[in-house]
């Protein structure tokens, strides 16, 4: 429920609120915060205190929450990623992976838009204390309009963030910068290289022939295939004349088999290096052939 009002307890205020010292949205001791601006603070000022009501509120007790966090890491794929309690903080362990990050914040985007639509919130105020957003980029560049910035002592200062522009949506992920400047210089600069280094190519359409696969024991000898979505890439434009494409699969395919089957992958090639890897499907049924077919195939 997102007007469901939490607690503030003692340990939230003091390990994630203003006596902390760390990013917060300076919620009172032993007020009651709605979960949508608990919500609004964490997303908007990296509100660790904000993170601790909300474990609490959620799961009785930080590790509690912390061990459903590790849960649904692990259901979302983050293969990467260890959490340590719901902020991040020392002393408890935590570690991501960019890789990881960009998983996460593709889902955040595409199952949560509601949820998505704060990071664009430019600040936010709360116990009569207004801070902007942590998003170092948001306004700055062109087209950001999620996540946020970190910073830790070993992992040095970090960066999640995406932007769009038309039909173009990139995802950046970035730790281990020295300072705040840096962070902030060197992801606008790998954006503006994403936008204007890179073209989006519709190789195949959906439902379009690739290529044929070899049939074993059935009524005819290769099957087409075909991707069931189009396959799209995102290449460096000076590498285009590069651009190849590959299909692996396992084969004979033994008959018989259904229309629409996965069988194997279409592989888009930059020259040696593999840039993207989408399904392919069977694009006919074929039924078991005679038994002088088959014979003639096992031979």
């Amino acid at each position: 429920d997102i007007n469901k009002a939490l607690p503030v307890t003692e340990f939230a205020w003091r390990t994630g609120g203003a006596p902390s010292r760390t990013t917060t949205m300076f919620a009172a001791l032993r007020s009651n915060i709605s979960v949508r601006d608990l919500l609004t603070g964490v997303v908007v000022q990296n509100a660790n205190d904000g993170c601790i009501i909300m474990a609490e509120g959620l799961s009785s007790t930080e590790q509690a929450f912390t061990e459903r966090m590790n849960e649904r890491a692990k259901a979302l794929g983050l293969t990467g990623s260890r959490f340590g309690n719901s902020t991040g903080l020392p002393p408890a362990e935590s570690r991501m992976t960019v890789s990881d990050m960009i998983r996460l914040g593709r889902h955040v985007l595409t199952a949560y838009p509601d949820t998505f639509a704060l990071y664009a919130q430019a600040d936010f105020e709360w116990n009569r204390i207004r801070q902007r957003n942590k998003n170092p980029l948001l306004g700055v560049v062109t087209g950001v309009d999620g996540f946020a910035s970190g910073f830790a002592e070993e992992a040095g200062f970090s960066l999640m963030t995406t932007a769009v522009r038309g039909e173009t949506r990139l995802y950046l992920a970035m730790s281990g910068l020295t300072t705040e400047k840096e962070r902030q210089d060197e992801a606008a600069r790998l954006i503006e290289w994403g936008f204007n280094g890179f073209t989006s190519l519709t190789i195949y359409v959906a439902g379009s022939g690739v290529g044929q696969a070899t049939v074993y024991g059935g009524t005819v000898k290769q099957v087409p295939l075909a991707p069931q979505a189009d396959v799209r890439v995102y290449a460096p434009t000076a590498d285009l004349g590069r651009l190849s494409a590959q299909i692996a699969y396992r084969g004979p395919l033994r008959a018989p088999f259904d229309k629409g089957q996965e069988v194997g992958r279409i592989r888009i090639m930059i020259g040696d290096a593999i840039l993207q890897e989408e399904p392919v499907y069977t694009a006919e049924a074929v039924e078991a052939g005679s038994l002088v077919s088959r014979a003639k195939d096992a031979l």
